[in-house]
């Protein structure tokens, strides 16, 4: 079974067999299906669907929207079209997933004292 990122770069690369019609507002409403279905199921949320809860906050403090927007709302006004939405949310989700990547390696890393001679 692919993971949730997994299943949003495939989304990337064959957005119409998963969408139908590339639009941003079909990108969040299959995200939400996915979600909920493993809600229902009971499955339990993994450490990228937790990840990806930021997702909103995170797209929120980017464009600097302090209005109940969601995120593809947010990212399609910021847009000259739903194309280029489309596109962006994809920028977008590099730049959060990579960021969210070195803020965990960082966690990770222990310094040890040092003395000054």
């Amino acid at each position: 079974m692919l993971d949730l990122y997994d299943l949003i770069r495939n989304i990337q690369k064959r957005p119409a067999m998963y969408l139908g019609r590339a639009t941003i507002a079909n990108l969040r409403t299959f995200l939400a299906g996915y979600c909920f279905a493993r809600r229902q199921t009971a499955i339990p949320q993994t450490q990228q669907e937790q990840e990806f809860s930021g997702f909103q906050n995170w797209v929120q403090q980017k464009y600097n929207v302090t209005s109940h927007q969601t995120w593809d709302q947010i990212i399609l006004f910021f847009s000259k079209d739903e194309n280029t939405a489309f596109e962006e949310f994809f920028k977008l989700f590099d730049e959060f997933t990579q960021q969210d990547s070195i803020s965990q390696h960082q966690g990770n890393i222990k310094i040890s004292p040092v003395s000054i001679i």
